[in-house]
């Protein structure tokens, strides 16, 4: 076939020549496209005689595959090439002073659970802490919750799904079954706190499903509410930074307690700004109590002879009143806006000589 060498230079040329992607298609598809001028050629194979096919044919499928060939090495050089141009204008000189970085917050709820830990172990509270999916007898059962308790119902609790003889476990909703496990392995005399994130089905402005809370403990042979009222009082004057408080005990009822009392704390709210210490109004902060003689029998400790108090408080709560944080949902929307205005300098560590409020 006549011009199959002048063919083959022409478009081999073309494809040597093209400066990007976009020219080698275009090159690719004037050679060996459905119109290109190979598939063209081929077309004449049908005119021809037997034996000018036999000549013919390979010839033509033989050049067919060179520009193939010569259309793939052109697609990696350019690709190569592409490739160099972009780590010469992209490198970076690790030598260089680096570029000054956005320093990152603690979120509130971190922050106050160190200054809570902070206030406590100054007094000589442990830290202790659990699992956070727990079994109805830790939750309910050993802290006196008796089963018709509304607090064991669907639409306050979250139930896993049942096993197969019926039994459920639960989300805890608070951390007292720290404070059972912990009585159980310890014994008496024991004095921690229990912080940790706690579940139930609530959310409003001050409510949400999953919320964090702080209870403390302490039993020893002759611990009376004297004790559990100073201790509430060291650390309210601690936390809220104040040199004089004042609490209110209320009485209440807990099924774990005996008696019990809800605690509140004189404040004034001058201005919409809350001032502890003073004014005429009370804020409720806490809720308390002696260890019930039946939780310290379901943890294997003689109530005749050991006796205590226990407490607990909401940390998100205690947060929100004392950096002035409105509405409790915030804590947990992940958004920055929210947390470089709330947050706190991780390096800025609570200490009771240093202080505690950022």
């Amino acid at each position: 076939m006549d011009g199959l060498e002048t063919l083959r230079a022409a478009h081999l040329t073309a494809i040597r020549d093209a400066s990007d992607e976009g020219a080698l298609e275009a090159a690719r598809l004037a050679a060996i496209g459905k119109k290109g001028e190979v598939a063209l050629k081929m077309r004449e194979l049908g005119k021809m005689t037997p034996e000018e096919r036999a000549t013919a044919g390979p010839a033509l499928n033989a050049l067919k595959t060179e520009i193939g060939a010569a259309v793939a090495a052109r697609k990696e050089a350019l690709g190569d090439a592409a490739l160099a141009e972009r780590l010469e204008s992209e490198w970076l000189d690790v030598t260089l002073s680096p570029r000054p970085r956005q320093q990152g917050t603690l979120h509130p709820i971190s922050q106050v659970t160190e200054e809570v830990t902070a206030i406590f172990a100054d007094m000589g509270f442990d830290v202790r802490e659990g699992a956070q999916i727990e079994d109805d007898w830790h939750n309910f059962d050993a802290l006196n919750i008796v089963p018709e308790h509304p607090s064991r119902a669907e639409m306050d609790t979250f139930y896993m799904a049942p096993r197969e003889d019926g039994t459920r476990n639960v989300l805890r909703t608070h951390t007292s079954p720290v404070q059972i496990r912990t009585l159980q392995k310890e014994g008496a005399p024991v004095r921690f706190i229990a912080p940790g994130r706690v579940y139930r089905s609530d959310y409003d402005q001050t409510h949400t499903p999953m919320f964090h809370q702080v209870e403390g403990m302490a039993i020893d042979r002759t611990i009376t509410m004297a004790h559990l009222k100073w201790t509430l009082e060291e650390f309210v004057k601690a936390f809220f930074e104040v040199d004089n408080v004042e609490l209110r005990f209320r009485a209440s009822h807990f099924p774990f307690t005996e008696p019990s009392a809800e605690v509140d704390i004189r404040c004034s709210w001058q201005g919409g700004v809350l001032k502890i210490g003073e004014g005429d109004d009370w804020l409720e902060i806490l809720g308390s109590g002696m260890v019930h003689p039946k939780v310290l029998s379901n943890c294997d400790i003689d109530p005749a002879e050991w006796q205590g108090f226990a407490f607990g408080m909401g940390i998100d709560r205690i947060a929100m009143l004392k950096y002035g944080i409105p509405d409790l949902r915030g804590f947990f929307e992940c958004d920055l806006r929210w947390l470089r205005h709330y947050g706190f300098s991780p390096l800025q560590v609570p200490t009771l000589h240093g202080g505690i409020g950022g």
